[in-house]
C-alpha cells in the first residue's frame, strides 16, 4: 500500500470496477494506468471518461500492470485510489432507508469471490446494504471489489463489531430477520417478504452460526431437488433476494 499527498492508497483493477469508481467518486483515484498500446473501443471510453472527469491516465506495461494487480486478471486497466472506502454505520443505513429495507447479512463468509459476487447480487436486487462482522469475514479488497463489477461502489458493505447486536437493532427498526438454513421447516416461499426483510447467509458449509440463528425472527431453506445439498452462498443471495423483490412486485 502506497501513500500519496499524505493519503494511503491501493490498487483497484478491471473495466466495470474502475467505470464504477469514475461515475460515483471521481476525486478518490490519483490515477488511471492502461496498457500500452492498447485501442481498443473499450479501454477507449475508459480513457475518454477519466479525462473528462480530470483523472490523470498513463500508458504503463504489463509487467507493471500485473505487480500492481498483484498478478491478478485486470483487464489492462488498474487504478490508484485512496485506500479507505468510506465509512457507513449501521445506524446511517437504518435512518436512510428508502422505501422497505431489503438488506443482506453475511455470517462468516471469508472468500473475497463470495464476497464480491454477493454485493453484484444485493445490487442487482436492490438492497441497500451488505452487513457483517468484522471478524471472520473476507475484506472488500482489490479481488472482491473486480468481482463485484462495480456494486462495492453502489450498496454500503458495513461492517459490525457484534452481529447478533446489530440483528436485535434492525429488528428494533422494525425490520424481519430470515436466516437461511437447509434444515429449516419452511421454504422461502412460504415466508411472507412484502414488509421490511433482511436475509441472513452463511457461507456454504457450515451455514449460520448458533447466535446468529438463534437471533433470526425465522429460518427458511431453498428448496433442494438434485443431489447436492447446499449452493455457493452468492448463488444462494440471489434466489433469496429476488424471490423478496418477485413477492414485492405481486
Amino acid at each position: 500500500m502506497a501513500k500519496a499527498s499524505g493519503r494511503e492508497t491501493r490498487f483497484i483493477f478491471g473495466f466495470h470496477a474502475i467505470q464504477s469508481r469514475l461515475r460515483n467518486d471521481a476525486e478518490s483515484i490519483h490515477e488511471l494506468h492502461v496498457a500500452e498500446g492498447r485501442q481498443d473501443a473499450r479501454s477507449r471510453d475508459l480513457v475518454a471518461l477519466a479525462e473528462s472527469l480530470g483523472v490523470r491516465v498513463m500508458p504503463t506495461d504489463a509487467a507493471r500492470l500485473d505487480g500492481m494487480a498483484g498478478g491478478a486478471r485486470h483487464q489492462g486497466v488498474v487504478a490508484r485510489v485512496d485506500a479507505q472506502h468510506k465509512v457507513l454505520k449501521l445506524e446511517d443505513v437504518l435512518e436512510t432507508l428508502d422505501g422497505p429495507a431489503l438488506l443482506l447479512v453475511l455470517d462468516g463468509v471469508t472468500d473475497p469471490h463470495n464476497l464480491g459476487a454477493c454485493l453484484r447480487v444485493a445490487d442487482a436486487a436492490g438492497a441497500q446494504a451488505v452487513i457483517a462482522p468484522k471478524d471472520r469475514s473476507a475484506s472488500l479488497n482489490a479481488t472482491a471489489i473486480k468481482v463485484a463489477s462495480g456494486a462495492a461502489d453502489t450498496v454500503p458493505y458495513v461492517t459490525v463489531t457484534n452481529l447478533a447486536r446489530a440483528m436485535r437493532q434492525m429488528q428494533e427498526a422494525g425490520i424481519w430477520i430470515v436466516g437461511a438454513a437447509g434444515e429449516a421447516e419452511q421454504s422461502l416461499y412460504e415466508v411472507d417478504q412484502t414488509g421490511p426483510v433482511a436475509w441472513v447467509l452463511g457461507a456454504e458449509g457450515s451455514g449460520l452460526r448458533r447466535l446468529t440463528r438463534d437471533t433470526c425472527d425465522v429460518l427458511a431453506k431453498i428448496p433442494m431437488h438434485g443431489s447436492v445439498d447446499s449452493l455457493n452462498v452468492s448463488v444462494a443471495t440471489g434466489i433469496c433476494l429476488f424471490e423478496a423483490c418477485r413477492q414485492r412486485r405481486r
